[in-house]
């Protein structure tokens, strides 16, 4: 085993406490045994590690290996590892990074076993409301206090009593060797799922839940211009916890409904046009109906097929409420199909003026068709 704990560590030789246990953090994260299975190699380099953090990160043991090199920590490097960390290397990086519940860099914070779990839903929004915005009604079922035991879980009469396994502390501890001393590490107490109480006399409708199961109806404010698949968090609307505990949250995940005529790109609005050959020709004013009320068009003359207008400020609000998208138009010039007999011969009298050559009478396609039968 390499010597030199500062370059195993990789910090220089007058590194503070900090910047030593900062890289021996993420040097133990990446080389693991639990993140590298089956490889010696790493689990050597983890070693490694930890015993050059041992040395270095006690003041004592630190002056002796500046002076005396590794002899003068009594060759640290040839411990046992099982010993040092009490039973295995895991136990050492669950200390460290918050997995054994009691880190010594606040990695592994408290859990309330008693909260309510958070509740996922569908909601699904009219076109209109999700790029105006407004308030719609949700129907979630859910977990809510008892009504018979007022969320305490006990039958009537009677009281919650402290957990005797772990004296109403909810955990239950464990103190272990490892090359940092005695370390102590806490897990939730099986005798009472770790809220410290136990409960003698259960409430017979929640059966010492302290809540139900029941439909709760949510009022949900959709903001102007959300877009399809967003999800919005109601906090406090999930379920109730266990006996008290507190309440969690509930994420609407919004569909929009599609639209018969617009269509959503990005924050602009887009539409299709249908104008007549007349129309489009000679030009027109169309009262067109946007999502904002009714607005004059103007089709100019010679309009084309695939030209785009634009309706500027009338399409989706933006979320930061800064200014709105852009409604854009597309002109199709709609060719008619049922044409009357006056109609036909007002259309040949102007291909006639134009010089274009039609179809000389109404049967000429189905004699041209059966001219190659």
């Amino acid at each position: 085993m390499a010597d030199d704990y500062y370059e195993i560590l990789g910090v220089p030789r007058d590194a503070d406490d900090a910047t030593i246990k900062k890289a021996y953090r993420s040097l133990a994260r990446e080389y693991h045994p639990d993140r590298n299975p089956g490889d010696a190699a790493a689990e050597s380099r983890f070693k490694e590690l930890a015993v050059a953090y041992e040395v270095l990160s006690d003041p004592e043991k630190r002056s002796n290996y500046d002076r005396f090199g590794a002899a003068g920590v009594g060759g640290a490097g040839g411990q046992n590892m099982g010993d040092m960390f009490g039973g295995g290397i895991g136990d050492l990086f669950d200390v460290f990074f918050g997995q054994g519940g009691g880190s010594p860099f606040g990695g592994g914070a408290p859990t309330d076993h008693r909260a309510g779990e958070d509740l996922e839903t569908v909601l699904e929004v009219p076109f209109e409301s999700a790029v105006f915005g407004g308030e719609l009604g949700i129907d979630v079922q859910t977990a809510v206090g008892c009504d018979s035991c007022e969320g305490s879980g006990c039958a009537a009469g009677t009281m919650p009593v402290r957990c005797t396994q772990c004296d109403g502390a909810g955990q239950v501890r464990q103190v272990r060797r490892s090359i940092l001393g005695q370390m102590v590490s806490a897990a939730p107490c099986p005798g009472c799922s770790a809220t410290g109480q136990q409960i003698p006399d259960p409430c017979t409708a929640c059966g010492g839940e302290g809540r139900v199961r029941d439909t709760r109806t949510f009022t949900v404010d959709v903001p102007a211009g959300v877009d399809d698949g967003s999800t919005l968090r109601l906090t406090g609307r999930g379920a109730v916890g266990r006996r008290g505990g507190s309440t969690g949250d509930l994420y609407v995940h919004l569909r929009v409904k599609p639209h018969d005529r617009f269509m959503r790109d990005g924050y602009d609005l887009v539409d299709v046009l249908p104008v007549g050959i007349a129309q489009a020709a000679l030009g027109a004013a169309i009262d067109y109906e946007t999502l904002d009320g009714n607005e004059d068009m103007v089709i100019k003359p010679g309009t084309q097929t695939g030209k785009v207008m634009k309706l500027r400020g009338r399409g989706v609000p933006h979320l930061d409420g800064r200014g709105r998208g852009d409604l854009l138009v597309k002109v199709e010039v709609a060719v008619p199909e049922d044409l009357s007999s006056e109609e036909t011969e007002l259309l040949r009298q102007f291909a006639e003026l134009r010089g274009e050559s039609v179809a000389p009478e109404a049967g000429f396609l189905k004699k041209f068709r059966s001219a190659f039968k």
